[in-house]
């Protein structure tokens, strides 16, 4: 599956790592062309019994084709996932240690073809409700209700106006939306299996992996001891005030991540999070912008996916 519209795939580039693969394996393209379309190929690649499903583009391109391959949910059988990047952060691609340079990443997957090494991964699962619509999705490595959320939607906003994405944007579009969700009340209430509930939260991000994204080429982790192998982590803050949230970008700019503070509740390896809202909140998973929601569960599916590595 090719995204031609990802942030760092040419059509030359297409044409070239295709070629490669060609060599290898019988091998059909799909160029997609419409929201979805990834994830609609995905299922039907399923159906067809092919053995690898190949995503190219960025990872919302990923995001798709994992929906797809897992549209009937995991099961034994699936076809194996590789992943050729072609986005601007390429998180997936980079929480599994594969090269993050396409021609590279090409390489390596038909290595792993050749040599048959592959993976089992965890994913993650969203459930949520509200707001007139129900959302059912898988997610790879993160997902999360308020700010995170709120900066994905207006990203996606500023690239529905022609806009392209890149760390300025996301960084400037946060400073906004940090202003932005300051003069709000929180909302959010967080429920842990087995513990108390934790009332009058912000923002709740949950990752599946480490680490939660890149900015440019640092790794932000916000949860490290979070992977492919266990469950989901929980990075959530109860307050906003200026002075916290400068100490927590401070720290995981210049650290490895493992911020610790009164106002944060941290959590590793949970089975799932319920997160609700009396007011609809956005909702995004894999920085793709879902939808608005009420109530939602994050719940962590173990080796769900066979990924070629």
């Amino acid at each position: 599956m090719v995204n031609p519209q990802a942030t760092a795939t040419t059509p030359a580039g297409r044409d070239v790592l295709a070629h490669a693969l060609a060599s290898d394996v019988k091998l059909d393209i799909v160029e997609t062309d419409y929201r979805g379309h990834a994830a609609d190929a995905a299922a039907q690649a399923v159906l067809d019994g092919y053995d690898l499903v190949v995503a190219h583009g960025g990872d919302g391109t990923v995001n798709e084709v994992v929906n797809g391959v897992l549209r009937e949910g995991a099961q034994p059988g699936l076809p194996m996932l590789g992943v050729v990047p072609g986005g601007s952060a390429n998180v997936f691609a980079g929480a599994l240690g594969l090269p993050r340079d396409p021609v590279e990443a090409t390489y390596r997957l038909l290595q792993a073809i050749e040599h048959g090494t592959s993976r089992k991964v965890s994913v993650g699962h969203v459930a949520a409700t509200g707001a007139g619509l129900d959302h059912d999705r898988w997610f790879t490595f993160n997902a999360g209700v308020g700010w995170d959320a709120d900066v994905v939607a207006a990203v996606e906003h500023q690239r529905a106006r022609g806009r392209q994405a890149s760390p300025t944007l996301y960084a400037r579009t946060a400073l906004t939306s940090y202003f932005t969700q300051r003069r709000q009340p929180p909302t959010l209430t967080v429920h842990i299996p087995e513990e108390p509930l934790f009332e009058d939260v912000r923002l709740a991000f949950v990752s599946n992996t480490d680490p939660w994204t890149y900015l440019g080429d640092k790794a932000i982790r916000l949860n490290p001891s979070t992977s492919f192998d266990g469950g989901l982590g929980l990075f959530a803050l109860h307050g906003m005030g200026l002075p916290t949230v400068l100490r927590y970008l401070a720290h995981l700019l210049a650290t490895d991540g493992n911020p610790k503070g009164g106002n944060l509740l941290r959590r590793d390896d949970v089975e799932f999070v319920r997160v609700t809202s009396p007011e609809p909140v956005n909702l995004q998973v894999d920085g793709d912008l879902l939808g608005s929601c009420t109530e939602v569960e994050f719940t962590g599916v173990p080796g769900a996916l066979t990924v070629a590595v």
